[in-house]
């Protein structure tokens, strides 16, 4: 819980930082998160190779695991469906469009506004690319504070199904634990976010047009 309410806090931060000004203007580089999360991937990496049990995890790899991302599509667009009930002036394509980003915040939005300003015009595809930044943004923010909690209940799949997308990176230290203890769970985390991250430019292609 002490982890979880650090990263709020420090998201909190954040926003303050941006709302004020007082950031730092290197802090402001479009490219700098893309470096961040480059080096959590390098830190991951290097954790993941220095594993003995290293063969062993690549030679758990099976088929079945695919019945973990189906269910985060299936569960996720199902429920995406029950934002028509805010979002009443959106199409029910639009919607499933927003909740296809499974948490990829970054590439949901700027497809969503790439394809949609041919078919509905820019301002339409800015509103709904801004509606799929804020949600997914949502998404991984809630993801990294209650993957710890959930964890702690001995519920991995839960957790990695929550995190969608970013339980290949971001979530992935807080899915198998700082010290490595629920390796387990790291094959079936890491297929999951590679099969969402698949999904994604079929899913919102698919739902924009």
């Amino acid at each position: 819980m002490k982890d979880s309410l650090a990263l709020l806090l420090v998201f909190a931060a954040g926003i303050c930082l941006g709302v004020s000004d007082m950031a730092p203007e290197f802090l402001h580089l479009p490219w700098l998160p893309t470096v961040a999360l480059s080096l959590l991937m390098v830190q991951v990496g290097i954790g993941l190779g220095s594993r003995k049990d290293l063969p062993a995890i690549i030679k758990s790899l099976h088929w079945s695991m695919l019945l973990l991302p189906l269910s985060t599509i299936v569960g996720t667009l199902t429920f995406s469906t029950l934002a028509l009930l805010l979002f009443r002036h959106e199409s029910l394509k639009d919607v499933l469009a927003v909740g296809s980003g499974f948490g990829y915040y970054s590439l949901s939005s700027v497809l969503i506004a790439e394809i949609k300003s041919a078919t509905a015009g820019m301002e339409k595809a800015t509103q709904l690319a801004t509606i799929a930044l804020l949600a997914n943004v949502t998404r991984e923010v809630f993801a990294l504070l209650c993957c710890p909690v959930i964890i702690r209940k001995g519920k991995g799949n839960a957790a990695i199904s929550i995190a969608g997308i970013s339980s290949m990176d971001v979530c992935l230290p807080m899915i198998i634990g700082r010290d490595g203890s629920k390796s387990q769970l790291l094959p079936t985390a890491v297929f999951h976010g590679f099969i969402l991250e698949l999904s994604v430019p079929l899913l919102i292609t698919l739902f924009c047009q």
